[in-house]
C-alpha cells in the first residue's frame, strides 16, 4: 500500500513538473516593424559617431512609445516576425540595439529596424510586419 501511494505522489509531481515547465510564459509586446534605409547617420542616440552601430548592423529607431525621452538609446530587444502579407517571416528572432528615433510623423511602425535587421526576420524587405517583441 505504501510502494503504491509513494508512486502515485511521485507520478503526480512529475506532471506538475512538466506542466509548470511547459508553461513558463515570456511576457513580450507585441507591435509593428518597417525597415528603413541608409544613411543612418545623425542618429538621435549619439550623432555621427560610427562607433555607434553594433556588428552586423542590426540596430532599430523606435517610435514616440518606446523612446522614453531618449532613455531608450542603447537598449536591447530581441525580435520576432508574427505575421505580414505574403507570409513574410522568416524563423528565429534577431537580437537589436536602439541608436535612433523614429523622426517621421506619423511613425510607419512601433519599430524601424536597419535593412540588415530586418532581413534577419522577413523575406519581404518593403513590408510592415507584426512582431513580438522583449527588452534583453
Amino acid at each position: 500500500m505504501a510502494d503504491n501511494t509513494c508512486r502515485i505522489i511521485i507520478v503526480i509531481v512529475i506532471v506538475i513538473v512538466t506542466i509548470v515547465s511547459k508553461s513558463i510564459l515570456v511576457v513580450a509586446d507585441i507591435g509593428t516593424a518597417t525597415s528603413y534605409a541608409p544613411p543612418y547617420t545623425p542618429t538621435k542616440c549619439n550623432g555621427n559617431r560610427p562607433d555607434q552601430f553594433p556588428s552586423g548592423n542590426l540596430f532599430v529607431a523606435v517610435s514616440e512609445g518606446l523612446w522614453d525621452n531618449g532613455a531608450a538609446c542603447g537598449r536591447r530587444y530581441r525580435l520576432r516576425c508574427l505575421s505580414g502579407g505574403n507570409n513574410p517571416c522568416k524563423d528565429g528572432t534577431v537580437d537589436v540595439r536602439v541608436i535612433d528615433y523614429c523622426t517621421k510623423r506619423p511613425c510607419p511602425s512601433t519599430i524601424m529596424l536597419s535593412t540588415d535587421a530586418f532581413s534577419a526576420i522577413s523575406s519581404s524587405h518593403h513590408s510592415r510586419i507584426n512582431i513580438e517583441y522583449i527588452q534583453v
